[in-house]
């Protein structure tokens, strides 16, 4: 009775997520990568309504894992669950891929909505439930997961803008759906690595019922995210709605919670605060930044012409060659005496160096030639705005393995996808600040809206340094009582 079958390798388990994960960011930043473009240069959207109509629907993508969290946590497990949202992801992917069908698109972004948000929280769950108890390993296993995401979005970055120029827009979009394809059935190769890793329902025969009903919901999910997508005056009364449900979230949790528990929420929603106030930068790359490099970038780079959309890649090309280094940074300060960085350090020193990018996007205004800037102040930027990235956000998921014990993890994991949600649009109506008129056709003229936008946002990053460095005596205390081991609940 007490022979146990020898538990797979950790390593493994963590492989197989990593590759999911991968193929999944893939079809994810491969759509978005050309998707504000494809509004702007083939739908003929003006930059407001596109930045808008991305905005929402990336406000809905980081929503739903809310709702995916809990379906993993509690009804259908978070490995089922995980799949789920791939093949909806999947299906959205083919909805965008059907040419001269432009009715499609808000359908389309919102199976991808709903497949995102079901699929993301269940991932990084599984993955703090492989390391749990180990501080500075789960650190170092979320950096490197965040590598996995980012190889996956290098990759598609590079490849969906060319297909797009070379084959058509829709081609582009019909890769993200073969990415999706790969990765499941490179999941169902591997799964057997995370046969011990999970939430209660997948250690349970499936029930129908509750999979019927899930699909019933998701289904009527997919038509309120059309809905609010096309109505942009929805679309915002849907984010400051989704606002004041964070703080109810957190508010009953806290008062339903143990001492301890209280303690780790108040953390979270310090570092959740200050994530929100990140990824408004981060919504640049896909806004602001994009339209920045199509009007106002000298493109031609050693013979090559760099797409529009690619410039994006920078991004993930970045964070693939400083992730490696921070992962084995944070694990070798782990085993010192003065031990690693405080992770709230870690948001301090993300908004300084996010700071230092903006700044630089700023600045290239100042050597300009007819209104073009070098393709060199985009690479370093990037570079930049990519260290800060990893240290914020990268450690955003950690926070919670960390602070929030194993019963509430899943559904926290939601409310952290929640919060970046609000801040994707509230990132989306700031770059509207450097929306182009149609009547403005020379680079000289848009130049100053974006450097101006740039700047200022520049400002914004060290006033989050300076509150993320007012509040590391106050996380130090929460932690103390907050951090360690937690014993799973029945």
């Amino acid at each position: 009775m007490t022979t146990e079958a020898k538990a797979p390798s950790r390593t493994m388990g963590f492989t197989t997520l990593f590759l999911i994960e991968l193929w999944e960011r893939f079809g994810y930043y491969g759509m978005t990568a050309v998707v504000v473009l494809f509004m702007v240069q083939k739908l003929g959207y003006t930059d407001d309504r596109a930045n808008l109509t991305f905005g929402a629907f990336a406000a809905l993508a980081y929503t739903v894992p809310a709702i995916g969290g809990w379906i993993g946590d509690k009804l259908l497990g978070s490995r089922r669950t995980m799949v789920l949202g791939a093949l909806i992801l999947a299906l959205g992917y083919i909805g965008l891929a059907i040419p001269n069908h432009p009715g499609l698109l808000f359908p389309a972004l919102g199976l991808v909505a709903v497949g995102g948000g079901v699929f993301k929280a269940n991932p990084a769950n599984m993955i703090s439930k492989l390391y749990e108890g180990d501080s500075a390993k789960i650190d170092s296993a979320f950096t490197m997961y965040y590598m996995a995401v980012n190889i996956g979005a290098t990759a598609s970055q590079l490849a969906t803008p060319l297909i797009a120029i070379k084959f058509g827009w829709h081609m582009a979009f019909a890769v993200c759906a073969a990415g999706l394809v790969v990765g499941l059935l490179n999941y169902f190769a591997m799964r057997r690595y995370l046969r011990h890793v999970g939430s209660e329902p997948d250690f349970q025969p499936l029930v129908v019922k509750r999979l019927v009903l899930v699909l019933i919901g998701l289904a009527i999910g997919v038509v309120l995210v059309t809905f609010i997508i096309q109505n942009l005056m929805v679309a915002r009364g849907t984010v400051i709605l989704g606002f004041v449900a964070m703080l109810a979230i957190f508010w009953v949790m806290m008062e339903r919670g143990s001492e301890r528990e209280r303690k780790g929420l108040i953390a979270v929603l310090i570092l959740t605060g200050l994530g929100m106030l990140f990824f408004i930068f981060y919504q640049q790359m896909s806004t602001s930044l994009t339209l920045f490099s199509l009007r106002n970038v000298d493109l031609n780079f050693f013979g090559y012409h760099v797409p529009a959309g690619q410039v994006q890649a920078l991004n993930p090309i970045w964070i693939f060659i400083l992730s490696p280094g921070l992962a084995w940074l944070y694990t070798r300060l782990g085993k010192g005496k003065g031990g690693d960085f405080h992770i709230s350090t870690k948001f301090a020193m993300g908004f300084a160096v996010l700071s230092l990018g903006f700044f630089i996007y700023g600045l290239s205004g100042r050597f300009a030639v007819e209104g073009k800037v070098s393709f060199w102040w985009m690479i370093t930027g990037y570079g930049f705005q990519s260290l800060g990235e990893l240290l914020i956000s990268g450690l955003g998921l950690a926070v919670i393995a960390r602070y929030v014990g194993p019963s509430l993890r899943g559904f926290i994991m939601g409310v952290w996808f929640l919060a970046t949600g609000i801040s994707q649009y509230l990132g989306s109506y700031v770059a509207t600040y450097a929306s182009v008129p149609e009547s403005v056709t020379s680079p000289v003229q848009s130049l100053p809206l974006y450097t101006n936008l740039f700047t200022k946002l520049g400002m914004v990053a060290v006033v989050g340094t300076v509150i993320a460095a007012a509040v590391i005596p106050t996380m130090k205390r929460l932690s103390a009582v907050s951090e360690g081991p937690w014993e799973e609940t029945a």
